[in-house]
């Protein structure tokens, strides 16, 4: 390590380079990896491969910084695989077609390749496909990097060949650790209070390579005291938080949001809310899905939610932002703490398979109007009873089909104003009960 340069980066005498902190510390084993326990673990999929000898094609799911690509090295280190590293961003079918000759000729000499590929996703499904000979019959062992989730944007014939290991966010504890690294590295101490070193943390936002990338920043600076982190903040912008607007962050986040809204947890609501809004989601988008919100899992048991949703909306468009968003807000803390149900989503799901099923069977003739001499002499609308002439305004005659039994679909909670519908199913039942031991139905 002599020939590395000091945080300075003032190069030798021999003229290099200066070597970024990254790469400085770029582990030499697995067992230098920092996180993914549950992956390199003795137990853990990737150490029981290496431990039986047998790795099979992986593909690496994670987002930036967590490792994919130094393990991927690793991994050929540790097998005595010949690497290779492309990029599904720069290399097409011609260069493809040049690594899988070479590991071809590499095979017939003895030598096994360990293909990584970063951005693997990127790759359209018939370069996808021609890593399936070459997988098959030993030629290449496919390592692949995604940030998407692989169920979407693989090829099912090429996650049958692979495993998927999810790689997750470093940790603060991981952060800790790969900042001791560096500071041994560096030789001396970052010049940050307690409360800095944590709100640099915050700022790599579980990403390690950005991490050592402030790091190396910071270690240049010269100050008289150690930094607080309102002077870090000044001095360091913060990373702008991982979103993708159309990826799985955007379907990750507003899932979050949904579950607690309807969870009946607002604090947690707000929370998803602000992060949608801080990665630069539309509001028109979040308005659209707080009133699905509504209609979806409040329903009946709060009628006003819907109407409170759908106001929001149009605050929204009126005013725009910021304000408008205060608005969208409201109404997130309203539906998280209203009533819910489903009730009306299980019976519309189950009265419309019953009409699929039954879809050709005609109304009883009692229910039809009969406004010619013909059809009335068929016995349309004979026998219908008008409920405003009947005891109750309620005739309690049968509206289904005669050849299908009345069915209850629609089961009203004993929450919110649903508690009030279902005293009203449960009359109507009462009544409808008394009118057919009367013989008036």
């Amino acid at each position: 390590m002599a020939d590395l340069f000091s945080s300075s980066d003032i190069p030798d005498p021999k003229g290099k380079a200066p070597r970024p902190l990254a790469d400085r510390l770029r582990p030499q084993t697995l067992a230098e990896v920092i996180g993914q326990k549950q992956v390199l673990g003795p137990d853990a999929p990737l150490g029981v491969m290496l431990a039986a000898g047998a790795l099979s094609s992986i593909i690496f799911w994670g987002p930036p910084g967590v490792g994919k690509t130094t393990i991927a090295r690793l991994l050929a280190d540790e097998t005595d695989l010949h690497f290779i590293q492309i990029s599904a961003i720069f290399s097409g079918v011609p260069e493809l077609r040049k690594v899988f000759e070479a590991a071809k000729m590499r095979r017939q000499n003895g030598q096994g390749t360990l293909l990584f590929v970063d951005e693997i996703h990127r790759f359209n499904k018939a370069q996808q496909d021609s890593f399936l000979p070459h997988m098959e019959d030993g030629t290449i062992l496919l390592v692949g990097a995604t940030t998407e989730n692989p169920s979407f944007e693989l090829n099912a014939a090429v996650l049958s060949r692979a495993q998927v290991m999810v790689l997750t966010r470093l940790s603060p504890e991981d952060l800790e650790d790969l900042t001791l690294r560096a500071e041994d590295e560096l030789g001396k101490p970052l010049p940050l209070t307690e409360a800095a070193r944590h709100a640099l943390y915050e700022m790599a936002d579980g990403d390690g390579r950005t991490l050592l990338n402030l790091i190396e920043q910071v270690s240049a600076w010269t100050v008289k005291e150690p930094l607080d982190a309102e002077q870090l903040g000044k001095r360091l912008m913060r990373r702008a938080a991982k979103y993708d607007k159309s990826g799985d962050e955007h379907y990750n986040l507003i899932s979050a949001l949904h579950k607690s809204v309807r969870g009946s947890d607002p604090d947690a609501a707000l929370y998803w809310f602000n992060r949608m809004l801080e990665g630069g989601e539309d509001p028109r988008y979040l308005a659209r899905r707080l009133l699905r919100m509504a209609v979806e899992d409040i329903q009946l048991a709060d009628p006003q939610a819907h109407t409170i949703a759908l106001h929001a909306w149009e605050t929204y468009e009126r005013l725009g932002s910021p304000e408008g968003e205060l608005a969208l807000a409201q109404a997130v803390v309203y539906l998280a703490l209203a009533p819910k149900s489903n009730a009306v989503y299980t019976a519309y799901k189950a009265s419309r398979e019953a009409a699929r099923k039954t879809g050709s069977e005609p109304p009883p003739h009692h229910i039809l109007n009969a406004p010619t001499k013909l059809m009335a002499e068929q016995g349309y609308g004979a026998g219908y009873a008008y409920d405003h002439d009947a005891e109750d305004g309620f005739s309690g005659q049968n509206y289904f089909p005669d050849s299908l039994p009345r069915t209850q679909f629609y089961k009203p909670v004993e929450r919110g104003f649903e508690r009030e519908l279902s005293k009203r199913v449960s009359y109507f039942d009462k009544l409808r009960e008394e009118r057919k031991k009367s013989g008036k139905t």
